[in-house]
């Protein structure tokens, strides 16, 4: 949609007044913001649970509040996808059993506090989200010898405890044991006190989220003074806020909006390939009754997605079309899988085949709410073939908790992961048995798993970790999408919005090399 003369559109002068702003101004009346504050514009609802990263979910949701609140051991920064943080250094033994860090002189927590040894052990403890029980399987104990070492012990080698202990889960991110232990896990939600760059203000459920720079942040001072993140979910009124100054940074505006936010003078479009695979997963396909058991039936969903028009449409052809369910293409072990065909014909050949020469009823298609117009698009695609499926959007927090405990077990989702790691912790989380996000596995698939865990040779566990992916894409568990491109608007007064700096990663990252414009 193209401005008018006046600079503003019709979207615009409909969003005027939720937003407050003064309508009959001229041109593009801007807010006058707060010097040394930038105001987000997010696309979801922010949950409290993404404020302790004990709570760490198998999505990369949860990292843009932690990299803004909390520090990590070890975390992917701009140069690095294991770069050094709280701790300055580590060493694993000869035998692989041993990990031992040495933590950073000088870390603190925001209220004072030095980080030690005792929190690092104190919160891998704690820790209960994504992958726990995986982490805490193969790690026999954990040491603290004195205040700036921590040593892990391992029950058997195991060449990913790094990627999962760094990235792949929130359980190296280091909350204050003492303020833990004092305040209780409700007022640490409550009051949240990291080693970030940011610490915490206020929160008020289903507004915004405030922040103010930490002085003392062991890496340097955050130039930004104030952070205020703004959940606006309806994506038009998060690029009218943009354009009227009231946010600075709107995540994620795509297709239409994301071409008129192109040409609009002084706001910038920020697109960023993740590492946020897409994809639908069939979760009734281990039920013998369902038609989805039938993997004519999963081929025929596959085949009927025609992914190249859906990316343009959906996010101006930004995506990277990789044809892999759950590992994208930039990951260590990478398979790359046959390109993905869009074929309605043989998608209808393939039903009637599987006794649905009229289609089915697939059921309910649950998704994230913030994308439901993935959902939509492919809801129609599903219907051209004979699929019929109706859309149920959920706010993100509650969908992501509802899938990891297993409640939809009818009809079909849409499954994303943009959370760091490789393809083994990709597979742990999202096709093998016991995995967080994970409705039923394949023995074939799963008597793999525990082989490359242990394999200490890179070609052998190369080959290993290949076959589970080929595993995975032949029996169509999932019909993948896409590799995410993410969308953002970055509005005149931001200098540096640190969109990108860290490969596949959506959010701004790191926080502290955020700038303003003078």
């Amino acid at each position: 949609m193209n401005s008018s003369s006046s600079g503003m559109t019709r979207r615009d002068l409909l969003v005027v007044g939720a937003l407050g702003l003064a309508a009959g101004v001229p041109g593009l009346a801007r807010a006058a913001a707060p010097a040394g504050q930038l105001t987000y514009g997010v696309h979801v609802s922010l949950a409290p649970i993404w404020f302790d990263p004990a709570e760490t979910q198998a999505l990369v949701t949860p990292f843009m509040v932690l990299y803004a609140l909390h520090d990590a051991m070890v975390k992917p920064m701009p140069d690095s996808v294991q770069a050094p943080c709280l701790a300055e250094s580590w060493s694993m033994s000869e035998d692989g059993l041993t990990c031992e860090f040495t933590l950073r002189s000088g870390a603190k927590f925001h209220n004072g506090d030095p980080v030690t040894a005792d929190d690092v052990k104190f919160s891998f403890e704690r820790y209960r989200g994504a992958n726990q029980a995986l982490i805490k399987k193969q790690v026999a104990a954990v040491e603290a010898p004195d205040a700036r070492h921590v040593r892990f012990r391992m029950t058997e080698p195991w060449p990913d405890f790094l990627t999962f202990y760094s990235s792949a889960s929130g359980a190296g991110w280091i909350v204050p044991k003492k303020y833990v232990e004092k305040v209780g896990e409700d007022g640490f939600r409550q009051a949240p006190i990291g080693a970030g760059p940011y610490k915490f203000v206020s929160f008020t459920p289903g507004i915004e989220l405030v922040l103010e720079a930490f002085d003392g942040y062991w890496r340097k001072t955050p130039a930004v003074k104030r952070i205020v993140m703004k959940s606006i979910p309806d994506e038009a009124t998060r690029l009218a806020a943009l354009k009227h100054g009231e946010i600075d940074i709107a995540y994620s505006i795509r297709g239409e909006l994301a071409q008129e936010l192109q040409q609009t003078r002084g706001l910038r479009l920020s697109s960023v390939v993740t590492q946020a695979t897409n994809s639908i997963y069939f979760p009734e396909q281990w039920d013998p009754k369902s038609p989805w058991h039938d993997l004519r039936v999963r081929q025929s969903a596959n085949l009927a997605l025609d992914r190249d028009a859906m990316n343009q449409a959906l996010f101006l052809g930004g995506c990277k079309i990789s044809n892999s369910a759950v590992v994208p293409s930039t990951f260590e072990y990478y398979w790359e899988p046959p390109p993905a065909v869009y074929d309605p014909g043989k998608a209808k050949k393939l039903l009637a085949e599987a006794g649905f020469p009229n289609g089915f009823d697939g059921g309910p298609f649950w998704c994230d709410a913030s994308y439901s117009n993935i959902g939509e698009v492919a809801v129609n695609y599903f219907q051209e073939v004979g699929i019929r499926t109706k859309l149920q959007p959920i706010e993100r927090a509650g969908f992501a908790a509802a899938y990891a405990a297993k409640k939809y077990t009818k009809g079909i989702l849409r499954n994303a992961s943009g959370a760091f790691g490789n393809a083994a912790t990709r597979l742990a989380s999202f096709v093998v048995e016991g995995g967080s996000n994970v409705y039923g596995s394949y023995p074939d698939i799963d008597a793999l798993y525990p082989q490359q865990a242990k394999e200490l040779d890179p070609k052998k566990r190369a080959a290993i970790l290949a076959r589970m992916q080929q595993l995975v894409h032949e029996k169509a568990i999932y019909a993948p999408l896409w590799e995410l491109a993410f969308l953002n608007g970055v509005g005149p007064r931001v200098g540096e919005p640190s969109l990108g700096k860290i490969p596949g990663f959506p959010y701004t990252g790191p926080f502290e090399d955020m700038t303003l414009k003078s």
